[in-house]
């Protein structure tokens, strides 16, 4: 049987394995106050994976600024990808939240079907 999973990265790069919907929601309110940049001048992130043990995986970036990447995966490696990243810029904190809640409960149809830009 196949097994899903769930992955938060933090600001810091740390992961949290199936986070809580607080913790998604404290990982979103940090970087939305991070400054644009971190102190080594790299974007503030956030990111959410989901995937499955033997195959396909989704994740939204989400950047200080409101900066959104959704990315599809045909395995956990990142070796093939399934489709041009897409990307939103100045997304507001609860819109982000959104694409996140639905990652979570696997509704990947609703985040493809968002205003994304290609490229």
């Amino acid at each position: 049987m196949t097994q899903a999973w769930f992955i938060l990265t933090q600001a810091d790069g740390r992961d949290i394995c199936a986070p809580s919907p607080a913790q998604l929601a404290d990982a979103l309110a940090e970087v939305y106050r991070a400054p644009e940049t971190a102190p080594d001048g790299s974007p503030s992130a956030v990111l959410l994976r989901f995937g499955y043990d033997d195959g396909l995986m989704y994740q939204v970036e989400v950047a200080s600024g409101g900066e959104v990447t959704f990315e599809e995966w045909s395995d956990r490696d990142c070796e093939i990808a399934l489709a041009s990243p897409r990307r939103m810029s100045a997304l507001p904190q609860g819109d982000a939240l959104q694409l996140w809640q639905w990652l979570a409960q696997r509704q990947v149809a609703k985040i493809r079907s968002q205003p994304w830009q290609d490229g």
